[in-house]
């Protein structure tokens, strides 16, 4: 009985439990705080552009396999062919995407547009 709860109390002291409201301050779930491309940017693509983009030449003749490529989409404005935030916001002018899927939801598309306002980085 001893034995049992010792190891009750060891495996409750390794339990650890993220509270949302301090992971996640705006209560929405999103962070929005440390968008990193390597962290979230690639991630986004890698799940929802890949399949179609991730080779050369791509669907529609485009390339998102790479950080130069993405970050080379990511400039281009919305409404202008090519437009990374254009796609996924499905912005007038521009082809929605994932195509013929679900748009990307509200977080995903809000980091992507911190990442190009903070300039395509890099990191």
């Amino acid at each position: 009985m001893k034995k049992l709860l010792i190891l009750a109390l060891v495996v409750l002291a390794g339990c650890y439990y993220d509270n949302e409201e301090e992971l996640y301050p705006d209560g929405s779930g999103c962070d929005t705080t440390n968008v990193t491309f390597s962290g979230t940017i690639l991630p986004i693509i890698e799940g929802n552009c890949f399949a179609c983009h991730g080779t050369e030449p791509g669907q529609g003749n485009i390339f998102l396999g790479d950080y130069d490529a993405i970050s080379a989409h990511g400039q281009i404005p919305p409404g202008q062919p090519g437009s990374l935030y254009g796609a996924v916001s499905h912005s007038q002018d521009n082809t929605p995407m994932p195509y013929q899927l679900p748009q990307l939801d509200d977080c995903q598309i809000n980091q992507i547009w911190i990442w190009i306002s903070d300039g395509t980085p890099n990191n």
